[in-house]
């Protein structure tokens, strides 16, 4: 349950399934290789308001994703490499009930970096370089927190740059639009306490729902940790500013958690509350895994997600439903 700033490394995994595991590392000549990966197959038993009606649709799947890396150390002491993650998913439709088969997908995420001294520098995929050292603690097993993030979005391609300094860790991507996120993670023990403080700013970009219009999005988020013993409880906070085709408008959110570790058993359970263009977006989030043995593990989780958020007679964001997933989980 470690926090993502502890290590100073390059991470492609931008998915809510990552490995829990230390990678499988070979030598070969003067270069190192490391590999991840995580296979999980679960069942989702969904409600959808907006897609289908009162119909509870009830899917079995198989997600599967793994990472690469290469590096080496040159004779200044400076270590490149590239790392490279690819994620297969496939949705074999709704087999308890009779409907439509599903699709296939494949997508993947690949960089280089150069690490030195003063910071790293990545060059390729690096959009949510910065979210992922300063977001708030993923959710366990499968409970995964709608709308725990600004609406506008990097373009994937971009570069990025990455320092740790004493306690602190200083970041900045800027995406080929030119759009960019710069944040900060501040992380030490005080007493029985470890306290992690982030903060970011982000100017970004998203489509409406039904991808006809196009805003601009400035936001700034903050979040504040506290991990006792086995137990993890954050807070987070944001506000963004959206410009449309006609005019803006004002949206906010607040986000909380928890999580512990009782023995094999590890529990979460989050929340969040905001209001864009005066309109509620509201989310849950509860996760559960018990470890069966290294790598295997069973995960549950339920989610609810509810908003309906229209600006200028624009369906800006429409989503009610209520997600159960369990699933079989193994990690390397």
């Amino acid at each position: 349950m470690a926090s993502p700033a502890v290590a100073q490394s390059v991470d492609l995994n931008y998915d809510r399934l990552s490995s829990l595991e230390e990678p499988i590392a070979y030598d070969f000549a003067n270069i190192t290789f490391a590999v991840s990966g995580v296979a999980d197959l679960p069942v989702l038993a969904q409600y959808d308001q907006v897609t289908s009606g009162d119909d509870v649709t009830i899917d079995v799947e198989f997600v599967g994703n793994f990472q690469v890396s290469a590096e080496t150390q040159l004779s200044n002491r400076w270590e490149m490499g590239v790392i490279y993650f690819g994620q297969y998913s496939t949705d074999p439709g709704n087999l308890f009930l009779g409907g439509p088969m599903g699709q296939d997908d494949y997508s993947d995420n690949v960089a280089g970096f150069v690490r030195t001294s003063f910071g790293t520098l990545i060059g390729g995929n690096t959009a949510n370089q910065i979210r992922e050292v300063t977001r708030r603690q993923r959710g366990v097993g499968n409970g995964f927190l709608a709308f725990d993030d600004f609406y506008g979005q990097l373009e994937r391609w971009g570069g990025a740059y990455n320092g740790r300094f004493g306690p602190g860790q200083l970041g900045l991507v800027v995406d080929e639009n030119g759009d960019f996120e710069i944040g900060g993670v501040w992380q030490r023990p005080i007493g029985h306490q470890d306290l992690r403080f982030s903060g970011r700013v982000r100017e970004g970009r998203f489509a409406s729902d039904d991808g006809t219009v196009s805003f601009d999005s400035t936001g700034v988020a903050a979040v504040g940790e506290i991990v006792f013993g086995s137990s993890i409880y954050d807070l987070g906070a944001g506000y963004e500013r959206i410009d449309g085709p006609i005019s803006g408008f004002d949206r906010w959110f607040i986000s909380a958690g928890g999580q512990t570790q009782l023995g094999s058993l590890r529990l979460s359970g989050e929340v969040h509350y905001g209001e864009a263009a005066g309109q509620p977006e509201v989310s849950t989030a509860i996760g559960a895994a018990y470890d069966i043995s290294r790598g295997l593990s069973v995960n549950l989780g339920v989610n609810a997600e509810e908003a309906s958020i229209v600006a200028d007679g624009i369906q800006v964001l429409e989503t009610d439903q209520v997600t159960a997933i369990a699933s079989a989980r193994y990690s390397f």
